[in-house]
C-alpha cells in the first residue's frame, strides 16, 4: 500500500515513524516546508509541495496531519480520488465545507477515520466498557479536566506561531484539546453545550482562547463540565463519572481507571499493559487504520463522529463569546 502524510509537524513524523514500525514503507510527503522539524529522518522520501501533484502519485491512503484550517483542502480531492483517509482531529475549523467532504467520500468510495487516538486508550476503553454494563448505576454527573502548559507542548519552536496558538490556523484551545468532546460521546451519550466562560486569561501573548469552562447537558438527564486550559503545570487530564450505584475515575498521568461500587469498602483499579507509553494510542489508530484502508473492517470513529465533536467544540466557543 502506497501512504500520503500531509504535514510534517510532530503528529506527522509520529505518523512516519509508526507505520514504518508497522512494516510500511511506500510513503510520500505533501509538505509546505514550514516545519521546524530536522529533515533527516525523511531523506529519499518523495515530497511534492502541491496535492494534486501528490495524489497522482496515486496512493491508497491519505494521512492528514497539516494545521486544522487546511485540512479540508487535503481531504476533498483525496476522498474523490478513492483514498481512505485517516484525518487528525479536529476535522476543520467549520462546518462549511463538510457537505464537500461527504460528497467527496460518497464519490470516491473511501473510509475516514478521525484521529480521536483516546479511544484506543486502553483504561477508557476499559470505561466505556463498565459504563455500557452499568456497573455505577445510572450516571448522573460527569467532569472532564484537560489543562496543559502551552509552551511545554514543543519546546524546539515557538508556540506563539504554532497552529495551537494561531487563529488563521485553527488554533484555540477548545479546538485543540477537542478529545474529551469526542470521549464523552462515546463514553455517556449524546449531549448539548449548555454554557461556557473563559477567554484569553494567561501570560502567554496569545490571541486565542487559553482557558474554558464549558457546561455540559446529556441526553439522559446527567449534567457535567469540561475545562480546558493551555496554561496548567503540571498538567492535568482526568475524568470523573458519578452514577447512582457508584463512581468511575480515570487518570492519564498514571492510566488508571478507578472504580467504586455501591456496597463495596475498596475501589478497583485497572491499569494501562505494562509498557504502555503515550505512543500504544497511535499505534494501535494505525493498526486500526491499516485494517480499514484493506477494507477488513469499519472506522471506529467516523466522519460523523468528528462533525459532531466539532459541532459542539464550536457550539462551545459560540457560548464563550456570548460571555
Amino acid at each position: 500500500m502506497k501512504f500520503l502524510i500531509a504535514g510534517f509537524g510532530s503528529i506527522g513524523r509520529r505518523h512516519l515513524r509508526n507505520l514504518r514500525a508497522l512494516g510500511e514503507e511506500d510513503i510520500l510527503l505533501l509538505r509546505s516546508h514550514r516545519s521546524t522539524l530536522p529533515d533527516d529522518e525523511i531523506a529519499g522520501l518523495p515530497v511534492e509541495t502541491d496535492i494534486h501533484a501528490a495524489l497522482a502519485h496515486r496512493p491508497d491512503a491519505v494521512i492528514i496531519a497539516n494545521p486544522t484550517a487546511l485540512h479540508l483542502q487535503v481531504a476533498i480531492p483525496a476522498a474523490e480520488q478513492g483514498c481512505s483517509i485517516l484525518m487528525e482531529k479536529p476535522i476543520a475549523d467549520s462546518t462549511e465545507d463538510i457537505p464537500a467532504l461527504r460528497r467527496a467520500l460518497e464519490k470516491g468510495g473511501g473510509q475516514l477515520l478521525v484521529g480521536f487516538q483516546f479511544r484506543f486508550h486502553p483504561t477508557l476503553q476499559q470505561a466505556a466498557k463498565l459504563l455500557s454494563e452499568g456497573v455505577i448505576g445510572r450516571v448522573v454527573s460527569v467532569r472532564s479536566h484537560w489543562g496543559e502548559y502551552l509552551p511545554n507542548w514543543h519546546p524546539w519552536e515557538d508556540y506563539r506561531q504554532s497552529y495551537a496558538a494561531r487563529p488563521d490556523l485553527g488554533g484555540g484551545v477548545i479546538l485543540t484539546l477537542c478529545h474529551p468532546f469526542d470521549y464523552l460521546r462515546w463514553l455517556l451519550g449524546e449531549y448539548a453545550i449548555g454554557w461556557a466562560g473563559g477567554g484569553t486569561l494567561g501570560d502567554l501573548e496569545l490571541q486565542v482562547e487559553d482557558c474554558a469552562e464549558i457546561g455540559l447537558k446529556f441526553r439522559n438527564g446527567a449534567v457535567g463540565t469540561l475545562h480546558l486550559d493551555y496554561l496548567q503545570q503540571p498538567p492535568r487530564h482526568t475524568l470523573e463519572v458519578i452514577g447512582t450505584a457508584g463512581t468511575l475515575q480515570w487518570d492519564n498521568a498514571d492510566t488508571t481507571l478507578r472504580v467504586f461500587r455501591a456496597g463495596e469498602s475498596d475501589w478497583q483499579v485497572f491499569s494501562a499493559p505494562e509498557g504502555f507509553e503515550r505512543n500504544w494510542m497511535f499505534l494501535e489508530e494505525m493498526r486500526h487504520f491499516l485494517a480499514v484502508v484493506r477494507r477488513e473492517i469499519q472506522p471506529a470513529c467516523t466522519l460523523e463522529d468528528g462533525v459532531r465533536a466539532l459541532q459542539l467544540a464550536l457550539a462551545a466557543r459560540e457560548a464563550l463569546k456570548a460571555i
